[in-house]
């Protein structure tokens, strides 16, 4: 579904090749065991976030750089690493790539050789800049320049969690529980684009 939503967004003139923005949200699973096998979801992990601990998947997205929409996802577990997923979510076309910084150093994976990554300095690295020093306001700067891209990867993530309700998987098992997450992001495209389409006749 996904595909076809956007190829129909392609033809519109709503999509471009020219980047891709990456990054993983967490969906929530029931930590409950009240069920009939009286255990958690076996395919669902735990992963630590801040100071807090969540138990539940990951949905890794690659967004177009310039509209927000929704290229691809990947569904896995929600410990498993966002730069093992990053060549999965390129499309093969775009000449820069965005990421936060876990994608520390994934410029020098063989699955995700061909755009120009521009990823996140790392927290401490960047609070440690001096305003002060030529170099360092530039590198700031460019810090900055390269959020305003990334922050675009969230909206996709804001409508299915906020506009859809989407908080908490619904099924057991990481297949159904992608295929649900596919359809939500084909239809959030959709719904970011639909002034876009009315006024191109969509």
């Amino acid at each position: 579904m996904l595909r076809v939503v956007n190829d129909i967004l392609q033809a519109k003139g709503l999509m471009l090749r020219a980047g891709t923005a990456v990054d993983a949200t967490l969906i929530a699973a029931p930590s409950s065991t009240k069920n009939a096998e009286g255990e958690r979801d076996p395919e669902m992990h735990q992963v630590k976030k801040g100071n807090q601990w969540y138990l539940g998947m990951k949905a890794h997205i690659g967004v177009d750089a310039a509209s927000s929409l929704a290229r691809t996802v990947v569904g896995t577990a929600a410990n498993v690493s966002d730069i093992n997923v990053a060549g999965a979510l390129l499309h093969g076309q775009e000449h820069a790539a965005f990421g936060d910084s876990d994608y520390q150093g994934v410029h020098k994976r063989a699955e995700t050789a061909g755009p120009t990554w521009h990823v996140a300095m790392r927290p401490g690295k960047r609070r440690l800049l001096n305003p002060f020093i030529e170099p360092e306001l530039m590198a700031e700067r460019v810090e900055k320049m390269k959020a305003s891209i990334r922050a675009k990867v969230e909206h996709p993530s804001r409508v299915i969690k906020q506009q859809f309700g989407f908080t908490k998987v619904r099924y057991r098992g990481l297949m159904k529980n992608t295929a649900q997450i596919v359809t939500l992001f084909a239809l959030s495209n959709l719904w970011m684009a639909r002034n876009r389409l009315i006024k191109a006749g969509g």
